[in-house]
């Protein structure tokens, strides 16, 4: 979302500036077909960019938002209707002789330009904040219950782990490493949009997971049980199981380096399906890389199924629920 609205600011910015331009060079000085047409500009801007951030929202409460793509085609679509349906709107209702000019500049421009001044200021502000410090995240699946519900709202802390370089892998300034239970949100390791993985294409979304192995760290599951470096964790009061029976164990006979390659490549789940939930591994984690689980284990489509996240694809830290109220605070 934070790359959304840089480009939308970026895009009021050159309004504006071509604004300030037109400006002193004595254009909109007398209300002309050239006002008019140029005020028609900045109504088609405002619906465009009104229409695809409700698309955005509207997608992103679905689940349908890929981050790694700044607008999809049909975003763009409403986008165009949309200014089009502003435009035209503005030239009905600005007719000529309609609008005053007072001090020497069309009234009409001077409103526009107020307000194309203010729009990119706080969506450039916005989006600042959003790709460097925090973000707000909601929760689309029960794969983190209890320590998340389905529709909880939240806070990520991006900038814990570093500032990320726009349009890079690259952070500087990291205040703390990645630790063993920390809750991330990441975006999903897949480069590939034709690549299925639980249920479908999960190509540029972002999901939230508990890192439970480190790099190098084995990690297994046993019967339902984790195991990291041949023991359980000490304290794993967030996980929870809700089935009450385990799938059996469905890879044997494959041969240890054999299963290391094929969960690296993301293809357990393509070739044993949910038995590999209860008894998963063991694996090393590879460097610069993590095992992440949901803490609802047997409701949870992750590490186990598609591999480890690398760092570079960890956006921040869960910091803080804020809606509903009633579950506001700090996750464990």
């Amino acid at each position: 979302m934070e790359e959304k609205l840089f480009w939308i600011g970026i895009l009021m910015g050159v309004h504006l500036f071509l604004s300030h331009h037109f400006k002193e060079k004595g254009r909109f000085k007398t209300d002309t077909a050239f006002t008019r047409a140029w005020h028609a500009v900045f109504a088609a801007l405002i619906a465009f960019v009104l229409a695809v951030l409700a698309s955005v929202s509207l997608d992103n409460s679905r689940g349908d938002v890929v981050t790694s793509m700044l607008f999809s085609w049909r975003q763009l679509g409403y986008g165009v209707l949309a200014a089009f349906a502003g435009a035209g709107y503005a030239l009905w209702k600005n007719k000529p002789g309609k609008t005053p000019v007072k001090d020497g500049l069309n009234q009409a421009m001077k409103g526009d330009m107020e307000w194309s001044e203010t729009v990119f200021s706080a969506v450039l502000l916005a989006s600042v904040v959003m790709y460097l410090f925090i973000q707000a995240f909601k929760i689309p699946s029960g794969s983190m219950e209890r320590t998340f519900l389905i529709g909880d709202h939240l806070f990520v802390n991006k900038f814990i782990y570093g500032f990320r370089v726009p349009y890079t892998s690259k952070k500087f300034l990291r205040f703390r490493k990645v630790q063993r239970g920390d809750i991330i949100v990441f975006q999903f390791p897949s480069t590939d949009p034709r690549e299925f993985q639980c249920g479908g294409s999960q190509y540029g979304k972002d999901f939230i997971k508990r890192v439970v192995g480190m790099p190098g760290d084995t990690v297994e599951v046993r019967n339902g049980d984790l195991l990291v470096n041949g023991r359980r964790p000490e304290n794993e009061a967030y996980a929870q199981h809700l089935d009450p029976s385990r799938y059996p164990p469905a890879a044997e006979k494959v041969a240890p380096a054999d299963y290391q390659i094929f969960w690296e490549n993301r293809l357990l789940a393509k070739m044993f399906s949910e038995y590999i939930r209860d008894n998963f591994g063991p694996v090393v984690v590879p460097p610069g890389q993590y095992l992440v689980m949901g803490d609802n284990r047997d409701r949870s489509c992750d590490s186990r199924y598609w591999g480890a996240v690398p760092e570079s694809n960890i956006k921040g830290k869960a910091w803080f629920t804020y809606w509903p109220v009633s579950r506001a605070g700090f996750p464990r």
